[in-house]
């Protein structure tokens, strides 16, 4: 195991340094993993043999499962109730019209059987969430029109179709005597029942307070996820498609703390992309690519060009849509890791194909991310599709949980300067309200005639800070043998403490100068600038 956990560190250690650098590059942060990938790979750099397709199959397929999830939680119905229509369109219809309008093409292009064609359109027939959500939330894209919302919902729910499509191919070439319409049927039934049912029991579960912690909570909704897709691939239904609406439902409840849930599924995500961009990378032999890097382009060529506007145009006119909306929407259809991932699933199932299909759509996927995703920020700003007084976050559950505004408390002592006064005589700013008053044991909502009394409890609600590219707060707590402790600020050199602009001591807040000193167990709120 040494040999991989060595590889695993140094690749996790390689991303965390890059990630300042990678948002100021046009390039999508993906791409970079590809690329890391092929540098330790077999005829990379390091040339560290690798050709497990199983073992890739199995972590990238459990890190599908992580993404799509996510998608489902992450996506704002109500933001997306106005594209809803033409979103689920485009990740049903638009998938299969774009594998239609693919095999079509590389049967008489490339010479090739109708079902080998069938196959090559169902494993790329679906746009990329992991690369469209990396792209509109790296750039800062909100787009005009509810286009990001569109994006969104149909990047994030199209894979299943895709997946079901690959099911059928694989099948037919693998001669099985099938019904398609009864195969895709059992699929979508099962697959919308039981993300249906695990998404409703997760929320009545977590509303009825019967874990124990926080931490319970997060490990609880794991474990949904993973039923959620295991349940229906083992009734041999569609269990991409399950996790997804499962995520959906729960996404888009009135849960407690749910920004807890987001910040870990949305670290767990990220690692799932890197991983799977990384491995993908690592997978591939580039020696052997030359000899699919014309049938690829060929294809590629047609799908960004002509498939994917024509399946955009035929669904999004009936609602009447911009004309820079549909070229937004057509030049938006990335593609990505899934497509990878359907692809090795493909060549596991050990059926025969003229070119080697994993090898294929690894170029069609790079020739993607690279073009369309690097050139999508200028697209969107030639077409005048960028949305300047919007917040792309707010197509996001988790922008709405992350409220801006936090509660602190304050005591009032006998001593306190307040005390015996009035709020309307204190002249609070107007982003500093007292929302509530603790007086034995006693809740009072306050007005401007309330008298604060000796030991009130104040609930105060300001704008919480949120840290800048350049400058953060943290907080140091005082151990008693510090050689700080009982001095005053002003003879603490500032390499110790930086610039203490508050303190903690029990349950007062103490706003210091030079002369205040410093205690042990106090908590300091400092500045630290970040550098560059």
């Amino acid at each position: 195991m040494n040999e991989p956990l060595l590889l695993m560190g140094v690749v996790i250690l390689i991303c965390i340094l890059l990630n300042r650098f990678l948002e100021k590059i046009p390039i999508p942060s993906l791409l970079i993993f590809i690329a890391l990938g092929m540098f330790f790979g077999e005829n990379g750099v390091l040339r560290i043999p690798f050709d497990n397709y199983e073992a890739v199959n199995i972590i990238c397929s459990i890190c599908l499962i992580f993404i799509m999830f996510y998608g489902g939680f992450g996506t704002n119905l109500h933001a997306a109730r106005p594209v809803l229509a033409p979103s689920i369109l485009m990740s049903t219809l638009g998938v299969v019209g774009t594998a239609g309008a693919v095999a079509l093409f590389a049967h008489f292009a490339l010479k090739l059987s109708w079902l080998e064609c069938f196959l090559i359109g169902a494993v790329i027939s679906s746009t990329d969430a992991a690369s469209v959500f990396n792209i509109l939330r790296s750039q800062k894209l909100a787009l005009k029109y509810h286009t990001d919302s569109l994006l969104e919902v149909e990047s994030g729910s199209n894979d299943p179709m895709s997946y079901m499509l690959t099911t059928v191919a694989i099948a037919l070439l693998s001669g099985q005597s099938i019904s398609v319409p009864l195969l895709l049927a059992q699929q979508i039934i099962i697959g919308i029942l039981c993300g249906a049912a695990m998404g409703w029991l997760a929320v009545k579960l977590l509303h009825q307070n019967l874990l124990s912690s926080q931490q319970s909570h997060t490990i609880f909704l794991l474990a949904i996820m993973v039923l959620a897709y295991a349940i229906p691939s083992q009734l041999n239904g569609n269990g991409y498609l399950s996790v997804y609406l499962c995520g959906i439902l729960i996404g888009n409840s009135n849960l407690p703390q749910k920004k807890y849930f987001v910040h870990f599924f949305d670290v767990l995500t990220h690692v799932a992309q890197v991983l799977i961009f990384f491995l993908l990378g690592l997978l591939v032999t580039p020696v052997n690519l030359p000899s699919v890097i014309v049938p690829a382009l060929i294809l590629m060529l047609f799908l960004t060009l002509v498939a994917r506007p024509l399946v955009s145009v035929v669904l999004l006119a009936p609602f009447r849509p911009k004309l820079r909306q549909i070229v937004l929407v057509s030049w938006s259809g990335l593609r990505g890791a899934a497509s990878i991932v359907f692809a090795i699933g493909a060549v596991l199932s050990g059926v025969e194909t003229t070119y080697n299909l994993y090898n294929l759509v690894f170029c069609m996927v790079l020739l993607s991310i690279s073009i369309q995703g690097t050139l999508l920020p200028l697209v969107a700003k030639k077409l005048a599709m960028i949305d300047l007084t919007a917040d792309v976050g707010r197509t996001f559950t988790d922008y709405q949980q992350d409220s801006d505004i936090h509660f602190i408390k304050l005591h009032v002592n006998p001593h306190h300067i307040w005390c015996g006064k009035t709020l309307s005589q204190l002249q609070f700013p107007t982003d500093l309200l007292v929302v509530m008053i603790i007086r034995q044991h006693e809740i009072i909502i306050p007005t401007g005639d309330t008298l604060l009394e000796s030991n009130d409890l104040l609930v105060l609600a300001a704008r919480s800070f949120e840290d800048r590219a350049h400058l953060c707060l943290r907080e140091i707590v005082v151990e008693g043998g510090k050689q700080y402790v009982n001095r005053p600020l002003s003879e603490i050199p500032q390499a110790h403490v930086d610039r203490v602009i508050l303190i903690k001591r029990g349950i007062d807040t103490i706003i210091p100068t030079g002369s205040t000193v410093v205690k042990a167990g106090d908590i300091l709120v400092v500045t630290q600038s970040a550098k560059n």
